[in-house]
């Protein structure tokens, strides 16, 4: 018997998350389905045996009957030969809004444009694929699980193939730059913190290949006949089979076997139980496929706790956590003969710098060292603590010693010292203090005698910096720094020449952070690279000099083309536009698209500046925060200007957020065509934002713009 309901979809459908769709309606599943894009959902097999195809539809993790949390998403499913009462055995091979699932009623709408859209229910945008106007006339679920948007011609102009989440079928590759993400665990299907990625270098792979009966690995660039690496897989008669990188690390094959069950098994077969990520959980200690916390292994207590009391290998938790900004301090725990299960080393530097280097990062949890002599060897800093490894345990070489340095929070403990021993404790700190000021004197001297040679090392160990320019190349290149055209709280701006190169160098005023601090803000910023953020060309770190070298934008910064009301050519509508759609991508960029969240903390009409053509492009990161992605919000001291600042500052604890306040005000800026704060209006003028809501209030927003700008009279629709 073979029933099939296979379909293609054209533009201008909508289908909505209900039960209108077909769905599985027993109450003791454990899953809630509804299906509107099948391809052959039933397959004839041997002795009439009905097996999983693909289907694309909306997928729920949860009591049937109480379902809230909906997936786009594409599966393998089974379907009962009347098609309508049971769906069985769904496995999800991808999705689209992992990360944001919507409720009953939502929406997944092929547009009349090309688009493929999926709404929430309050008409929320979740995801797109982002095709409008690109020929797009049928949609289509493949045999191999690919959903293909295609145009007139049949070329396939977006396919779900292209975007993997956790795992590949028969036929898909996970080409150079893409990344499978694991979940973050079996019932929570947002990303994890485990991905699997390919790379050009060492034995990494260009791209893996998932085919019938084998995973090849290709190490090459080009596309070869042959594969580099070639693991055979168990026979599957079927040929129903698919790779998923598991939440646990491991990457396993699953296989529809004897027509009943999905069958899965480990496709690399390690050996070692201690080699995976969570073998052990986070901030586990593996040993021989045991585990233990960090403070029970040293024989210490009371510092973790198990994440499950029931059982140990689900990993540990610090009983104080760490907190940026505390006053209690941080100080770290040592655990020898440890390492990471995935020991990549940063740099060649020193135990005490290697761990100094993680003390100085609010976002480090630890840093592992592995001696290579006595005197230097291999740090690692680790931000995610996963599951270590007991080195003395494993059969590792001896050759060198390796040990972990978790960070903790300090907490205060009362002394247990007895009053001799406190007695003996006083003597002896009277008697060695004088020594101390001496060894510190000459400790300093040594110190100013090494530092230049030392800085110089370390800045040669920083991988991803800009060009470094000397300062007198930089003191040549402006002129003595003579054509100053700008100036701010932290440094002035000068206008120079470079070669061919008409750039900008800001020269910081103060030292308000050390060298590593400072050549720290230069890797980060130096390391993104935007449309809309003015780009850093290079710095100069020399003695007590810090300046930067930016590209130069000939129309200067925002604020010179919007409160200057004598401006000879005021912004027009469309260029006030264009500038606040410029900044938002940006902000986009930095809050969305980096790996950590970066926050400003410093959006202003100032340090936006505008290029030839008016592309807007943000300026100065002196005040910017990294925000871990696990992290919800940090703790920071009050920065940035009056007027722009959010009300979250009034606890010291913000969230990338503050900049979008900051953005509100300056789009009212730009639409107003005056500040926020202008203490030259009167009182009851003075501050824009009341403004704001009185004449909204009282329906007067037309009010706030400025009569002499005809040309936003003119669009006065689209400026409120």
């Amino acid at each position: 018997m073979s029933m099939s309901f296979a379909l293609n979809a054209e533009p201008n459908t909508v289908w909505y998350n209900n039960r209108s769709l077909l769905q599985n309606t027993f109450s003791d599943d454990n899953f809630l389905m509804r299906i509107f894009l099948p391809h052959d959902i039933a397959v004839p097999s041997i002795n009439d045996s009905i097996v999983p195809s693909f289907a694309c539809g909306f997928f729920c993790a949860g009591s049937a009957t109480s379902c809230d949390a909906y997936i786009f998403s594409i599966f393998f499913v089974y379907v009962s030969t009347d098609f309508s009462q049971r769906l069985r055995w769904p496995e999800i091979v991808w999705f689209a809004n992992r990360d944001h699932p919507v409720g009953e009623n939502a929406t997944v709408q092929f547009t009349e444009l090309g688009d493929l859209v999926l709404y929430d229910a309050d008409g929320t945008l979740v995801w797109s694929t982002n095709t409008a106007n690109k020929s797009v006339v049928s949609m289509n679920l493949t045999g191999s699980g690919n959903l293909v948007l295609l145009d007139r011609t049949n070329v396939e102009v977006w396919r779900s193939f292209d975007h993997p989440t956790d795992t590949l079928v028969i036929s898909q590759t996970l080409q150079m730059g893409q990344k499978l993400v694991a979940r973050t665990s079996s019932t929570n299907w947002t990303e994890g913190k485990l991905y699997l990625t390919e790379s050009p270098s060492s034995l990494m792979a260009s791209y893996v290949a998932l085919k019938n009966g084998s995973l090849e690995v290709f190490t090459s660039f080009q596309e070869t006949k042959a594969p580099d690496y070639h693991i055979q897989l168990p026979e599957n008669s079927f040929g129903l089979e698919f790779a998923r990188l598991d939440w646990d690390g491991h990457m396993r094959l699953y296989q529809w076997i004897n027509y009943s069950a999905w069958v899965p098994s480990d496709i690399f077969d390690i050996t070692d139980p201690c080699a995976y990520p969570l073998a052990c959980g986070e901030y586990g200690i593996c040993s021989h496929g045991q585990c233990s916390c960090p403070d029970v292994a040293i024989g210490q207590s009371g510092l973790f706790e198990l994440v499950d009391a029931k059982g140990v290998n689900h990993g540990c938790f610090l009983t104080s956590s760490l907190t940026c900004g505390s006053a209690r301090k941080t100080r770290f725990l040592a655990v020898p003969n440890v390492t990471h299960f995935n020991f990549v080393y940063n740099w060649t530097t020193n135990e005490d710098h290697c761990k100094l280097s993680c003390m100085d990062d609010c976002s480090c949890r630890a840093s592992f060292f592995q001696h290579k002599d006595i005197s230097s060897g291999f740090c690692f800093l680790a931000f995610n603590i996963f599951s270590m490894i007991n080195f003395s345990a494993q059969s590792y070489s001896s050759n060198f010693s390796s040990s972990a340095f978790l960070k903790i929070q300090d907490s205060t403990h009362k002394s247990l010292l007895s009053k001799e021993k406190r007695a003996i404790v006083l003597v002896a700190g009277s008697l060695s203090f004088v020594t101390s000021v001496i060894v510190a004197v000459l400790i300093v001297l040594r110190r100013k005698r090494d530092e230049p040679l030392e800085d110089e090392y370390f800045i040669d160990q920083l991988p991803g910096l800009p060009t470094r320019f000397s300062f007198v190349d930089l003191k040549s290149a402006t002129g003595d720094f003579s054509r100053k055209i700008g100036a701010g709280g932290f440094g002035s701006v000068f206008e120079g020449q470079i070669g061919d190169k008409h750039v900008a160098v800001k020269r910081l005023d103060s030292i308000g952070q050390g060298k590593r601090e400072f050549l720290a803000e230069v890797q980060t910023i130096g390391s993104i690279n935007h449309i809309h953020l003015v780009r850093l060309i290079g710095f100069c770190v020399e003695k007590t000099h810090r300046l930067l070298v930016y590209e130069y934008m000939p129309n200067g910064s925002l604020d010179k083309w919007i409160f200057q009301n004598h401006q000879a050519d005021p912004l027009d509508w469309k260029t006030r536009l264009k500038i606040i759609s410029d900044v938002a991508k940006a902000l986009a960029y930095l809050h969305s698209d980096c790996r950590q969240t970066i926050a400003h903390l410093d959006i202003k009409p100032e340090n936006i500046l505008l290029d030839e053509v008016f592309t807007a492009k943000i300026s100065d990161f002196g005040l910017a925060k990294l925000i871990d992605r696990e992290q919800s919000s940090v703790m920071t001291r009050l920065r940035g200007r009056l007027g722009y600042l959010a009300p979250e500052w009034l606890t010291s604890v913000i969230t990338e957020k503050v900049d979008v306040y900051s953005f509100g005000v300056v789009i009212m800026e730009i639409l107003c065509s005056r500040r926020n704060l202008d203490y030259s209006q009167p009182e009851e003028s003075c501050h824009l934002i009341s403004m704001l809501q009185e004449k909204a209030k009282n329906n007067q927003l037309m009010d706030l713009i400025d009569p002499c700008f005809f040309d936003m009279e003119l669009h006065m629709d689209d400026v409120l």
